[in-house]
């Protein structure tokens, strides 16, 4: 550990089995669920996050001289880039091409899920800084003979503070929808152009003229009939999209409903009484978490349906600040969700690899910068003066 804080000591383990729910939870805080022990707990006792699999648990836990856990960190051993939604893998062909190794590298993140969060999760009232874990982490790195360590999906205060502290600083993009206090989806209309307003109107009548049955289901609501469809449904889409086998296992979604109770919500289509799309959110105390969405059928706008409009009625409902719809797509946009800006942090052991990512990044910065003021000119929402 750094001379700065002599008196702490770091451990890896694992699994998050190792770790007492109450005292990671204690440092993850109530708001992001997907930092919670439950979550990442579901993940490993499903099969899903496992060394199987390429995600070899490495979970930091930060305690002072008489045990107590001051700060934990949700970490992985990856021999791969797979399931990350930051792209690295344009730094692993170059530096295996310069005949280095990429990998095997260190991963704090939440496997699977491109949600922006806290990372370095630090108790309340510690004291302890967040450059302290990671000075931690740097060093079981480098102990154990991994390339690199990389901290994404983490938040801007912990971006600001290991950038000062030298770790190199990548921004990415996603679309969220937020809610300065409105009473009702009508109102949230209200404050869209004309051409726009009319188009989501027409999308969710065609939504709801489909013949499906559209649910908002919650914790208990959602039954094993529900998980076992969604499953199908997930397969489908990463078949789809990848041609590959999915991560998460048909063990994992029921497995997540309980231990994760009326945190999750499930926009559900049924046909007859079975279900045939759906789209799984995952509550916080400040957002709604946007995370997988699949189907069996094709029915018009029955995606932007389930995955964005009742979303934002349930923000609206709930008095939730803000909806998060995941990674990609700029067809959020003109349905509520701008542009904003995602933070990761990148420490390499290798100067001459360190040296030439820091160089690339200092030409993404800008350029991502600029991508998301042009896209933020394609809002939807009626400027200041401009008639309804």
């Amino acid at each position: 550990m750094p001379d700065s804080a002599p008196e702490l000591s770091l451990s890896l383990h694992r699994t998050i089995a190792e770790i007492a729910a109450a005292d990671w939870d204690a440092c993850a805080g109530p708001d992001n669920p997907f930092v919670s022990h439950a979550f990442l707990a579901a993940l490993e006792d499903s099969g899903s996050a496992t060394a199987r699999t390429g995600w070899l648990p490495q979970h930091a836990v930060l305690k002072d001289a008489a045990g107590t856990v001051l700060a934990c960190a949700p970490a992985y051993a990856k021999g791969h880039s797979q399931g990350e939604y930051v792209f690295d893998f344009g730094w692993a062909d170059a530096f295996e091409r310069a005949g280095g190794s990429y990998y095997p590298k260190l991963q704090v993140c939440v496997p699977f899920s491109p949600v922006p969060g806290p990372r370095l999760l630090v108790r309340p009232g510690s004291g302890v800084p967040v450059t302290a874990l990671a000075q931690g982490l740097r060093q079981a790195c480098g102990q154990a003979g991994m390339s690199s360590t990389h901290i994404t999906f983490c938040q801007e205060d912990e971006y600001e503070a290991l950038g000062q502290a030298g770790w190199l600083q990548r921004l990415g993009t996603q679309f969220h929808w937020e809610n300065p206090g409105y009473a009702s989806f009508d109102d949230f209309l209200g404050a869209l152009n004309s051409r726009k307003r009319k188009a989501i109107k027409r999308e969710r009548r065609d939504a709801a003229a489909s013949g499906y049955v559209l649910k908002t289901l919650r914790g208990h609501e959602i039954t094993g009939k529900h998980w076992a469809a969604f499953h199908s449904f997930y397969r489908a889409t990463t078949d789809k999209k990848w041609g590959r086998s999915a991560y998460l296992t048909p063990r994992f979604w029921p497995m997540l409903g309980e231990r994760l109770g009326d945190r999750v919500v499930l926009m559900v289509a049924e046909q007859d009484g079975t279900p045939v799309a759906g789209a799984l959110n995952l509550l916080g105390t400040e957002a709604l978490y946007g995370r997988n969405w699949g189907a069996v059928v094709h029915a018009p706008f029955l995606h932007f349906e389930l995955c964005y409009y009742r979303a934002i009625d349930f923000a609206i409902e709930n008095k939730l600040p803000r909806v998060e719809a995941g990674a990609q797509g700029e067809h959020k946009i003109q349905r509520g969700y701008l542009p904003k800006a995602t933070y990761s942090v990148h420490h390499i052991e290798h100067p001459g690899l360190r040296r030439a990512v820091g160089d690339f990044l200092k030409q993404e910065r800008p350029a991502m910068l600029a991508e998301m003021e042009a896209l933020a000119t394609l809002s939807p929402f009626r400027k200041a003066g401009e008639a309804e």
